[in-house]
């Protein structure tokens, strides 16, 4: 297949560094994005040769496409960086990332199904597998299309867990890897799929160079997969790493000082009361973050030891997510319901013992960080989570971490986080108290190496790691 624009290297995403709005008067109005990936692609450098292909996510995309053709977006749109966003049918998208990525590999990988009734596997899921193989194929094809030959292209996350496979078809002379930002499920849960579909997905990931995870539970979950389905061995000659993503120190503590985060920093010492500690929690409402265990052990920590009733206040930003599936809306009305029950329940008139904000915010969420005398980070399991990194980094005055040991974090940061199991709520009560317990000090030297440890890899050399390997 000939390249139409012969990049070197190549990242493919559902989401891409740019979104769209249409405004009244029909011009579209750009909205750049950050994170790792956006990092990583600015180190390589403006004359990298590099291509991001990503997903029409709404109507806006989808109208920058019409305009844009089969061709990259307008630099000028995008920060400089090449863009070619695909305007894959909506119901198509539709049905391969609500329908199968967040509904059935997002549950597989994080272990969220309820047995006794889910998942079903009926003729509704094979005609929405169809969708997700004619997008991973969309991403195979554009990838194929703009490739130079031996490029290398880094496709990610368990969105795209079939384009390698697809595009080793298209293009056998590419360097490709994968690398998937979730947990990956043990053996016996991931096999709840159907055992074409666990085979499909193997296959599909080991199209590439080389499989990459978080950590190295992830990618001996992997590989204890492909064992399991496909036999002994990986034929594939594919090769397994780990890269951990770290906090971007640098951009976190500068923009956690700006005035706008300084503002914000005041309502909230306004909200909580003078004198009274802080336990910080940052999620979206999604169903892994565990925010409703999360708040009825800070109920179970009022009932426990009363000694702390109007002396702490749970700040908790539970920011909506996925708000499109019904399980995600009734999980964010729970969250909200039980926060309201403890505020009934334990409320004085100088004191509100939750102060729950759901609208994002992110120099809130900052100002939290830095005011933050507890992080409570207790995921049911998560392929890193970096807001258990990113307090660290940013608190003023060092916090105690809390921190569930099924977050891929507890790897890196286990040893001087109070770990809990994220099921047990008076474990996790306990964990509060000894959080809130711990002298000013020890908290502060604990809270510098939990930041070193965060920072050991920044996005822009996780991403630079992961092209180094492939290269290799």
């Amino acid at each position: 297949m000939a390249s139409t624009h012969g990049a070197e290297v190549l990242v493919a995403s559902n989401r891409g560094p740019v979104s769209y709005e249409v405004r009244e008067n029909g011009s579209l109005f750009a909205k750049r994005g950050g994170g790792g990936l956006v990092s990583g692609l600015s180190a390589i450098g403006p004359d990298s040769n590099a291509v991001w292909v990503c997903a029409a996510l709404g109507e806006g995309d989808r109208e920058a496409v019409r305009r844009a053709g089969e061709g990259l977006l307008p630099a000028e749109e995008t920060g400089g960086q090449r863009v070619r966003m695909l305007g894959i049918d909506a119901d198509v998208h539709a049905d391969a990332y609500n329908g199968i990525a967040n509904s059935v590999l997002w549950f597989v990988h994080h272990m969220l199904y309820q047995t006794p009734l889910e998942p079903v596997f009926d003729a509704e899921f094979r005609r929405q597998w169809a969708s997700y193989e004619a997008y991973n194929r969309a991403f195979a094809k554009a990838l194929a299309q703009e490739a130079a030959e031996g490029a290398a292209v880094l496709i990610q996350d368990y969105h795209l867990a079939l384009a390698p496979r697809m595009l080793r078809q298209l293009r056998p002379d590419l360097r490709i890897g994968h690398f998937s930002h979730t947990p990956w499920a043990p053996p016996d849960y991931f096999r709840l799929l159907p055992d074409d579909i666990a085979a499909e997905l193997l296959t599909g990931i080991l199209g590439a160079d080389r499989a990459a995870f978080l950590t190295q539970r992830w990618a001996d979950a992997f590989v204890d997969c492909c064992h399991a389905v496909l036999g002994p061995g990986i034929p594939s000659g594919t090769r397994i790493g780990v890269h951990g993503l770290g906090a971007d120190a640098d951009f976190l503590r500068e923009r956690a000082h700006r005035p706008d985060v300084d503002e914000r920093m005041a309502a909230l010492r306004a909200e909580i009361g003078e004198g009274r500690r802080a336990i910080v929690r940052v999620d979206r409402t999604e169903l892994s973050k565990n925010i409703v265990r999360g708040l009825l052990a800070y109920r179970q920590l009022l009932e426990d030891h009363p000694e702390w009733r109007e002396r702490v206040v749970h700040v908790a930003f539970a920011y909506p997510s996925r708000q499109d599936l019904a399980v995600y809306r009734a999980y964010t009305a729970e969250v909200q319901r039980v926060a309201d029950e403890i505020n009934s329940a334990y409320a004085t008139p100088g004191w509100t013992p939750v102060v729950l904000h759901v609208k994002d915010d992110f120099a809130r969420s900052l100002a939290a960080y830095r005011l933050a005398d507890v992080a409570l980070v207790n995921p049911i399991r998560d392929g890193m989570n970096l807001v258990a990194k990113e307090v660290p980094v940013v608190s003023d005055e060092g916090c105690a971490l809390v921190l569930s040991r099924e977050a891929g974090a507890y790897e890196e940061l286990g040893e001087d986080a109070i770990v809990v199991n994220p099921y047990d709520i008076g474990g996790t009560a306990g964990a509060l108290h000894e959080a809130l317990s711990r002298p000013a000090g020890e908290r502060a030297e604990r809270s510098k190496r939990l930041a070193a440890a965060a920072t050991a890899l920044p996005p822009a050399q996780w991403f630079l790691d992961q092209l180094g390997a492939l290269d290799g």
